[in-house]
């Protein structure tokens, strides 16, 4: 077998053992040259990334046993380990803050690990340092608020240690006194309109547009552990999604939806059939994993989840979220996965299309394109031909289960005007990556092959 640490794309008439590794997982698919996939296997993804990839491309070659007939599979890997953009918020009123927060998080990849209000002391600083953020959002007050508060947090943010940025969305008299502070300080600093320009009103779009380049620049960008796994995954797991999505689209001549439920996000791919960049957006607050307790507040926000079934999912969504990668114990621990997964694809999917315009858009939801701040495709509003839901966690040998999943997602009463007469297929065999990485990488037949035996029309 070829060494993982060193394996290049090879060639279109070698195998190739298709890695994705995740926040939680790393995923490897043994796909003959034809496009047949061969075998699985899965692995947590460690510390040393490198020992999970080896264990997980050793897995799936020995899962084909003898029927592995001397293959010497290239390594195709992409990598979608960093999680969302964490981001902290500052801002003189809890409950504005909160609010505008989570606004901005929507759809771009990002996810609120804390909110502090007011003057911004000690105690705070430490409580900051230790949420680990990726950026701070600095926040002001409403009009005729003290403006020394907004002063004060700026110059205490300009002292704290790390590299965050800073995001300062405040009213225009106060933008250059709290830039100057920041900067002097050293800190890098993104200007944004004011967030709250009046009591009440929140104005999230522009904000967002800058928390979801961050996200993209910070995130996807990213060079991931060691230099060998930089160069051995240099793809990240949504472009390969995105592209495999668009060879779907091809090969369907459709316009795709593929819903990719993690551990710590859930991504939205919309492809088109004339081969336009495919529109991504991401929230970074619904997993089913670390960002289970995010699917449970938005499912009782969107009004999917009612209070009782929420009480009774609270005590595995607690464990969940600190359990890292594991596994389904039993029957009913799938099926919590499973609801869970359900419900973060459909918060997931509501947003992307009030996004692209195809639902009443309530709260603006904002997004983050495949390359930051590209339009949609010239065709990215005509009708939907296909919706797939993909993901490790419906790796579930469970036929009616996944059913009832893709039924949830079909019949949602808010989703249905888009999606009325709409198919809804579950990737059972996670093939929609692989695909992806293969066709990345000039495979194109072998693609092709894989997705017309696997996801069946």
């Amino acid at each position: 077998m070829t060494d993982p640490r060193s394996a290049g794309p090879g060639t279109p008439d070698s195998a190739a053992v298709c890695l994705d590794v995740g926040s939680s997982w790393t995923k490897a698919v043994l796909i003959r040259p034809d496009g047949t996939p061969e075998g699985f296997a899965e692995h947590p993804t460690t510390a040393d990334v490198l020992e999970g990839i080896d264990a997980a491309v050793a897995a799936a070659v020995a899962s084909v046993g003898r029927r592995a007939g001397g293959l010497a599979p290239d390594v195709l890997a992409c990598s979608s380990a960093g999680g969302p953009l964490r981001l902290a918020v500052v801002g003189a009123e809890r409950l504005t803050s909160t609010e505008a927060g989570h606004r901005v998080c929507h759809s771009a990849g990002a996810r609120v690990v804390g909110v502090h209000a007011g003057p911004l002391e000690s105690d705070g600083a430490r409580e900051l340092a230790g949420q680990r953020p990726g950026a701070v959002l600095l926040l002001g007050g409403s009009a005729g608020d003290d403006p020394g508060v907004l002063l004060h947090n700026a110059r205490r943010l300009a002292r704290i240690r790390g590299r965050w940025p800073v995001l300062l969305a405040v009213a225009d008299d106060l933008r250059d006194d709290a830039l100057g502070l920041l900067r002097a300080g050293g800190r890098a600093v993104t200007t944004c309109p004011d967030l709250v320009p009046r009591p009440g009103e929140i104005v999230p779009g522009p904000v967002r547009d800058a928390v979801a380049d961050l996200y993209a620049r910070q995130v996807l960008g990213m060079r991931p552990g060691p230099g060998r796994f930089a160069a051995l995954a240099p793809t990240r797991t949504p472009a390969a999604v995105a592209a495999g999505a668009e060879a779907l689209a091809r090969l369907t001549g459709s316009r795709v939806v593929v819903v990719d439920v993690g551990s710590a996000t859930t991504d939205v791919h919309l492809a088109t059939p004339s081969g336009g960049p495919a529109v991504m957006t991401v929230e970074g607050d619904l997993g089913v994993r670390d960002g289970a307790g995010g699917v449970l507040v938005e499912g009782q926000t969107e009004g999917i989840m009612d209070p009782v079934e929420a009480d009774l999912l609270g005590p595995a969504v607690a464990a969940l979220e600190g359990s890292g990668p594991a596994v389904p114990a039993d029957r009913g621990a799938a099926a919590e996965d499973r609801r869970l997964a359900a419900v973060a694809a459909v918060v997931a999917l509501r947003r992307h299309l009030r996004y692209t315009g195809r639902l009443d858009a309530g709260v603006p939801v904002g997004a983050v394109a495949t390359e930051p701040g590209a339009a949609p495709p010239p065709d990215a509003h005509g009708e939907i031909g296909l919706v797939v839901l993909t993901g490790g966690v419906f790796r579930q040998r469970d036929p009616a289960g996944l059913a009832a999943v893709a039924g949830t997602v079909r019949h949602d009463p808010v989703l249905l005007p888009a999606l009325a007469q709409v198919e809804v297929r579950v990737d059972s065999e996670s093939v929609l990556a692989p695909a992806g990485l293969l066709a990345a990488h000039g495979r194109h037949g072998a693609a092709r092959s894989l997705l017309a035996e696997r996801l069946p029309g």
